[in-house]
């Protein structure tokens, strides 16, 4: 294996692979090539100068001044550039008789009979990017290579050409949401890769048969156009299921811009209809499986502009590739057209002088699905100005948030403006996503002033019961932006905050650099909420539904507890019941998951669960859920653990229960069901302290950093019998 990237400047002797061969290209370009992985790295003239200065061995960092002296690049980018190239084994600290025994060795583990076939498994597993027909890749300078990311993603693509030549422009898109994405390419029809190289999830482009939909007869389909592909589908999804477990993203197909028989094609066998009954029946498919979503790339061409973006109007009914394609065919092909064709400059006027328009539009929505399936950056606030943004002025101005009545206007001219922007953040309430206010403002006459008349449509509109807590006064925004992170118990990081006055948003920005900032364009503000993919969740469930009601009831718990004499009254006073269970199957797991991936503050090990493994854990019985309520309300589901061979292996309980001694009394019920003896360990993260003393106050003992205890071992006084 490539070594790790420290290496670069551990104190070794570096240098160029005896296996990488550097061929320079036009226009500032370099191919880095190495023989046995087949791994190309398109890179530019300066980086290939920089592994070409490795030729001869250098011993590293002793010698990183000699080579600032001859790139004078920064020291850290350049340090980052050195460790992809170890990474990527373009650069090793083996010598050439050691790098070959290693590779050697690699090919023995595989395949031990058939050392050609060993060589080409060896490529799969090592390969990134798209295939070598199709592949369109950005040069990289050292500043793209040594560049450090907050995160690190590797994901499956399976599908033919469009998807293929998309897999770089998805790795730039990933690239602006602070992602290092890594991406290996292969065909639906050879599956082994799900086996072969890790992965978090894995995205499926348009299937082969797609070109079945548009041919033959109602009777050739028997009378369902979406038949044959649905079957192709469900035989991918099903052999990826073989081999992993991780979130799988299908595409719906395109919708052709053009009909065979124009305004007469219709009807549930037309041209397009064909493809709109494949899309909603992959909508169906899909909820047939755990963790299988759809990607509607048909809508993510509309929105953009499909003509320009889809070939269907320019070389065939059913390709629906790049209608810009054309402008970068390789000059061998007019031999076909004996070397004559058109001038193609206005079909490049016409794709907006862009020809790969369509591989940025379809990386857009697959990494926004990526986003929204794996969580990335999920906020759990909308904190929102009041006068300017929720309504018109200044509601101690104007008297009331609006002056409409049907004989002013309808309800979608001006004032839908704000009607829209209210219905839309009631719908982030059903998603879970909770609401907040900060407004300069005397707090009494805005609740007596906000009120709407029976005619309004109430049922799009806010009213204060909409927001889980408010801050209605004098003070900085800041300052109470950070009293409502205090509250709740959430991160900077989970908020958006919403004003449309352009120096409070500064102000913000400034004071809390953490907190997301929006209003600057109104009229592009319902669309932002609705659509930002960490606004967003996989699936719904119904506490994400009730989020607000839960959050509401336990900011009156901590109200009652601030009041209690002690702990012991406050307990007490709540009338706390606990129930457990072992779910193997159901929505319930969805939550589980959910739990796992929101929860960082009670969580032991930090680990998150794709909706497969949860569902190949809870069908071995190996999960275990906890819920509780009191006076209050129902907290809902607010605990999980996975055991695996009598090892906690994930242990996550919702801040919500802190205190409560839930923690205990769910330890007690999972030992109660394990026989002999339980280990479990706690991996510290920079957020959950909270639980590091979770096994040492209920009975377990530690050694050598694992955490053990017997079922017949008590627990220690405050664990679980004082629950």
């Amino acid at each position: 294996m490539p070594p790790e990237p420290q290496s670069a400047v551990g104190g070794a002797v570096v240098r160029k692979s005896a296996y990488v061969h550097i061929v320079r290209l036009a226009e500032g370009r370099a191919l880095a090539v190495h023989a046995m992985t087949q791994l190309r790295l398109a890179i530019d003239t300066e980086v290939a100068a920089i592994i070409d200065w490795f030729a001869t061995p250098r011993r590293m960092p002793t010698e990183i001044g000699a080579l600032l002296a001859v790139h004078p690049i920064d020291p850290g980018v350049l340090a980052g550039c050195l460790a992809t190239l170890m990474e990527h084994g373009v650069l090793t600290d083996q010598d050439p008789a050691a790098e070959e025994a290693a590779i050697g060795e690699r090919l023995a583990e595989l395949h031990g009979r058939d050392p050609g076939e060993a060589l080409d498994q060896l490529r799969r597993t090592a390969g990134q990017g798209a295939g070598a027909d199709w592949a369109v890749t950005e040069t990289l300078g050292a500043g793209a290579l040594g560049r450090s990311f907050k995160h690190r993603w590797d994901v499956l693509l399976f599908g033919d050409c469009e998807l293929q030549m998309e897999a770089d422009f998805l790795r730039r898109a990933a690239a602006e949401h602070d992602v290092d994405l890594r991406i290996a390419t292969g065909f639906p029809d050879d599956l082994r890769l799900a086996g072969e190289k890790p992965h978090r999830a894995i995205l499926i482009g348009a299937l082969r048969s797609r070109r079945m939909v548009a041919q033959g007869s109602a009777e050739d389909h028997g009378d369902d156009p979406a038949a044959i592909y649905i079957a192709e589908a469900r035989q991918v999804i099903e052999g990826l299921r073989r081999h992993s477990d991780a979130p799988i993203l299908i595409d719906t197909l395109p919708e052709p811009t053009v009909q065979p028989l124009g305004f007469a094609d219709r009807g549930p066998h037309g041209h397009r209809n064909r493809f709109r009954r494949v899309n909603l029946a992959l909508e169906a498919l899909a909820e047939a499986y755990a963790d299988v979503h759809v990607v509607d790339i048909a809508a993510a061409l509309n929105a953009e502009g499909s003509g320009r973006l889809l070939d269907d109007g320019l070389v065939g009914f059913t390709h629906f590739g790049s209608a810009g394609w054309m402008l970068q065919r390789p000059k061998s092909e007019l031999a076909a057209v004996h070397g004559l064709f058109p001038d193609p400059a206005p079909l490049d006027t016409f794709v907006g002088g862009s020809p790969y328009r369509r591989e940025g539009v379809a990386a857009r929505a697959h990494m926004d699905a990526l986003s929204v399936v794996l969580g990335l950056d999920r906020k759990k606030c909308v904190i929102l100005d009041l006068d300017g943004t929720l309504w018109p002025g200044v509601l101690a101005e104007t008297g009331a948030p609006f002056a409409w009545t049907p004989e002013t206007s309808g309800l979608y001219s001006y004032v839908g403006l704000y009607f829209g922007l209210h219905e839309a953040l009631k719908a982030l309430k059903r998603r879970g996503v909770v609401l907040a206010c900060v407004s300069k403002n005397d707090e009494a006459l805005v609740r007596q002033l906000w009120r709407y008349p029976d005619h309004y449509p109430h049922d799009r509109l806010l009213t204060p019961d909409d927001f889980v807590t408010l801050r209605i006064n004098w003070d900085d925004k800041p300052s109470n932006i950070r009293s409502i992170a205090d509250e709740l118990g959430f991160a900077l990081s989970s908020f958006v905050f919403v004003d449309d006055h352009p120096v409070e948003r500064e102000r913000v920005r400034q004071a809390l650099p953490e907190v997301e900032v929006w209003g600057e364009d109104p009229f592009a503000l319902r669309r932002l909420l609705l659509t930002d993919p960490r606004l967003q969740t996989a699936s719904l469930t119904a506490e994400a539904a009730g989020r607000t009601a839960l959050v509401k009831s336990q900011l009156d718990r901590e109200r009652q507890r601030s009041v209690a004499a002690d702990g012991g009254d406050f307990l007490g006073s709540l009338g706390l019941e606990c129930a457990f269970d072992q779910p193997r199957a159901g929505d319930v797991l969805v939550r589980v998951a959910e739990l796992f991936q929101r929860t960082t503050q009670y969580n032991t090990t930090g680990r998150t669960f794709s909706a497969g493994e949860l569902a190949r854990h809870a069908a071995a019985g190996e999960v275990f859920i906890a819920h509780a309520k009191d006076r209050f309300g129902d907290y809902g589901l607010v605990a999980a653990a996975v055991v695996h061979e009598q090892e906690i292996i994930a242990f996550a309980m919702s801040c919500r229960v802190i205190g409560l001694k839930v923690e205990a009394r769910f330890l007690e019920h999972i030992l109660t069901g394990l026989d002999g003896e339980v280990t479990a360990r706690i991996n510290p993260t920079d957020r959950n302290g909270p639980v590091r003393h979770l096994y040492a106050e209920n009975g377990f003992v530690s050694a050598d950093g694992v955490w053990r205890r017997r079922p017949s071992a008590p627990a220690e006084a405050g664990g679980a019998r004082a629950a």
